[in-house]
């Protein structure tokens, strides 16, 4: 077993809301709170507390508190983090949906997570309202955050009709160990599963990356990773405004768009995931902007190359720093430190995060494997136990039972190798799990659509290398028995059922798929095969 190298980190037995805006002095009033990146207007934190009480007030009149669980369906705009608060400080539950989700997906987990309402925007309505039909959540329960004359006549209320109600935030007391955000994740393998997270899961990674990152009040943090995915709502979110830090936000990826925001608005730490890395390394465009305010860079959600990222720190004449976690860890265990960044490898996920243990286990034999006096130990599955770990996963006690051991010990299905001082690297994966530009695609999910189809007898689905270097969904189809089926048609079927990074992005057709004798797709066989040509 192995810990942190850095002393713990103190974690109040607080809520979120008070841990993140309880100490506001009335010099931090003032201060921008959130920008939208699209269009300059600011948001101070005075008038974000003050909005996130309204809504909480809003919501208790309408008999939201604890018990209640709502969806939020919501691209990066400021008012994500009036609702997302908001819900939180009326003693509610909130569980965040990928905005690129159909109709279809989302009204699965809004099922799912026994959701009573749904926030959403305009752009939106068409799928949430199909979604919340699906959900049985009400027209008055579907609130749309900018209105609209459509949206009213539909009966769906505003984020502008709640807060000029004007109502106080209620008294209500909370646990701040209850879940209280659900987010989903496919964990090592099988089908999008809530993750049940409490409000000190929150506090205690916010806790513990900031003692690592070095953002300061003076920054200004560039938010491109949504707020629905874990990484973006703990590391930019949370931790900007535990900072007293400005974030400006951004509701979807464009590059253009995303160089313009940080030059505007003189963006000092970015966020970003490896396709954004890439971009900033080899795209041209990038000299047409002035992003000398960029000091440091974060990559995280999808491993990232240490040449490519050293490729962007010479690009932008910033500090390049990697980190890693899951969903299930709220979501940082391991983060090379901007202090540190000079003497760390990039090619690493950096240190264990404070108040962490972790061990690495032989794939194999299960046995721990020890760390070395010096160099690199062995590989083995990374596990880790800290205050961040998630309660479990939602309404799946034995999913919960395969993933965190009777010790409390994560699984995290990823191989690792740590160094005599701690250094952890990612070498490989144990986990099922497909990641597309920082999204999780679970094969399971992709091979139950598949199975829905009439011509379709069985299908397995892996993860392969396209040519620009991403791994992609690949489908391996067994046709019913005098099916005229054709690759487009297999692709197409897919991506109507599933939102566009989850898309099937090429087809074998086989006799048959590979599996144990209990059943289990044996996917280290298709990889063999696909590996050889096949």
């Amino acid at each position: 077993m192995f810990t942190s190298p850095f002393p713990d980190v103190a974690i109040p037995e607080s809520t979120l809301q008070e841990y993140l805006f309880g100490g506001l002095a009335p010099e931090d009033m003032a201060r921008v709170a959130v920008v939208d990146g699209t269009t300059g207007a600011e948001t101070t934190y005075g008038e974000l507390v003050a909005r996130i009480d309204a809504l909480a007030g809003w919501l208790a009149s309408r008999g939201a508190g604890p018990g209640t669980t709502l969806g939020l369906f919501c691209p990066n705009v400021p008012a994500f983090a009036v609702v997302f608060h908001g819900i939180l400080r009326a003693g509610a539950a909130v569980t965040t949906i990928n905005a690129l989700y159909t109709a279809e997906e989302a009204g699965r987990q809004l099922q799912d997570a026994g959701a009573d309402w749904l926030v959403t925007v305009s752009p939106f309505l068409e799928r949430a309202e199909a979604a919340a039909h699906e959900a049985g959540i009400p027209a008055e329960r579907l609130v749309v955050l900018d209105g609209g004359e459509a949206a009213a006549a539909a009966g769906h209320p505003s984020l502008a009709d709640a807060l000029r109600a004007g109502l106080p935030a209620p008294e209500v007391d909370v646990d701040p160990h209850a879940a209280a955000v659900i987010p989903y994740s496919s964990g090592t393998s099988g089908t999008p599963k809530g993750v049940m997270l409490s409000q000190y899961n929150l506090v205690a990674n916010v806790a513990q990356s900031r003692a690592l990152l070095g953002v300061n009040r003076d920054d200004a943090l560039l938010a491109v990773l949504p707020f629905f995915h874990i990484y973006g709502l703990t590391v930019l979110l949370n931790l900007a405004f535990a900072e007293r830090a400005k974030l400006v936000t951004m509701p979807k990826f464009d590059l253009a768009e995303f160089l313009r925001i940080t030059q505007d608005h003189r963006c000092t730490f970015l966020f970003i995931a490896p396709p954004i890395a890439v971009a900033l390394a080899k795209h041209p465009l990038i000299d047409q902007y002035d992003l000398s305010s960029v000091r440091a860079a974060l990559s995280g959600a999808a491993p990232l190359d240490g040449e490519l990222g050293h490729a962007v720190a010479r690009r932008l004449g910033c500090v390049m720093l990697q980190g890693y976690g899951m969903t299930e860890l709220s979501p940082v265990s391991h983060l090379i430190p901007l202090a540190d960044a000079d003497r760390v490898s990039l090619d690493s996920v950096g240190f264990t995060v404070p108040n962490t243990e972790c061990r690495l286990l032989d794939p194999g034999t299960e046995d721990e494997v020890e760390v070395p006096a010096e160099g690199a130990s062995a590989p083995g599955q990374l596990l880790v136990r800290g205050p961040q770990v998630m309660l479990g996963y939602l309404n799946r006690p034995d999913a919960t039972a395969a993933t965190i051991d009777p010790d409390g010990f994560l699984r995290t299905g990823d191989i690792a190798t740590v160094t005599a001082d701690g250094v952890v690297t990612i070498v490989d994966r144990l986990k099922e799990l497909i990641k597309y530009k920082g999204y999780q695609i679970a094969p399971a999910e992709l091979e139950a659509v598949l199975l829905s189809h009439p011509q379709i007898a069985d299908a397995a689905v892996i993860g392969v290398r396209a040519d620009d270097g991403e791994e992609v969904p690949k489908a391996f189809v067994v046709p019913q028995a005098g099916a005229e089926l054709a690759d487009e048609d297999v692709i197409a079927f897919v991506a109507g059922h599933v939102a566009p990074f989850k898309r099937v992005r090429s087809v074998e057709f086989v006799d048959a798929i590979p599996k144990s004798a209990s059943g289990k797709i044996l996917r280290r066989e298709l990889r063999a095969r696909t590996s050889l040509g096949g």
